[in-house]
C-alpha cells in the first residue's frame, strides 16, 4: 500500500524532509522542551549561588538548601540529554522498518515523557517553596533572584510541554494502532488466488 502509515510515519527508507519535520506538532514540543531545561540549567548554574563577604562557600539561592539548586541542576541536565536522545530518535523514526519496533519507541516516548512531567511538577513545587521561605538578611543585594524566579517559571513551563508531548505520544500509538490494524486485515485483490471455473459438462 503506498498510503501504509505506523505510528504516525510512512515506510521505512523514505526520503527525509527536514521541513516537514521541523512543522510537526511532536518536534516542536521536543524542541521547547529542550530549550526549557537549557534555561532552568542556565539560570541556576550561573546565578543560583551566592556569598556574602564574610562566608568563603557560596550558598544556594533557594533559602540556603543545597538540595534545591542540585534538584535544578541535576533535573535540567538529564532533560536536557533526554530531550536530545529522543529528537534524534525522531529522526530516525521513519526509517524503523519493524512495526514493533515503533510501537516500543512510542510507549517508551510516552512513559519518559509522563514521567518527566511528574518530575517537573515536583521540582516546581519544591524549588517554589524554598525560594518562598527564602531569608532577605542571607542575600541583602536580592542578587540571583531574577534567576531563581526565571527557573521557577520554567519548571512550571515544563510540566505542561512533557504532558502535551505525552498525549501527543498517546495520539500517535492510537493513530499507529488503528493503521496497522487496517493493514494486516488489508488483502491486496490481485494477490488472492483465482478461483478455479467449475467443470462444463459435455
Amino acid at each position: 500500500m503506498d498510503g501504509f502509515q505506523a505510528y504516525g510515519a510512512g515506510k521505512a527508507g523514505q526520503a527525509f524532509d527536514p521541513l516537514t519535520f521541523i512543522r510537526q506538532p511532536q518536534t516542536v514540543m521536543r524542541i521547547l522542551c529542550w530549550l526549557f531545561s537549557m534555561v532552568i540549567l542556565a539560570c541556576v548554574a550561573n546565578e543560583g549561588y551566592v556569598n556574602r563577604p564574610e562566608e568563603v562557600e557560596e550558598f544556594c539561592v533557594f533559602n540556603r538548601n543545597q538540595h534545591a539548586c542540585n534538584y535544578a541542576v541535576a533535573m535540567g541536565t538529564l532533560c536536557f540529554l533526554c530531550s536530545s536522545c529522543f529528537l534524534a530518535l525522531d529522526v530516525y523514526f521513519p526509517q524503523i522498518s519493524a512495526v514493533n519496533d515503533r510501537k516500543k519507541a512510542v510507549m517508551a516516548d510516552i512513559g519518559v515523557s509522563a514521567l518527566w512531567s511528574l518530575i517537573w511538577f515536583v521540582g516546581f513545587c519544591f524549588l517554589a517553596n524554598q525560594w518562598q521561605f527564602s531569608n532577605s538578611e542571607d542575600n541583602p543585594l536580592d542578587e540571583g533572584a531574577d534567576a531563581a524566579r526565571a527557573t521557577i517559571v520554567f519548571s512550571f513551563f515544563s510540566i505542561f510541554t512533557w504532558a502535551l508531548q505525552g498525549l501527543l505520544g498517546v495520539y500517535k500509538f492510537k493513530l499507529g494502532a488503528d493503521s496497522v490494524t487496517f493493514n494486516q486485515d488489508y488483502v491486496d485483490p490481485n494477490q488472492q488466488e483465482p478461483v478455479e471455473a467449475p467443470p462444463t459438462e459435455e
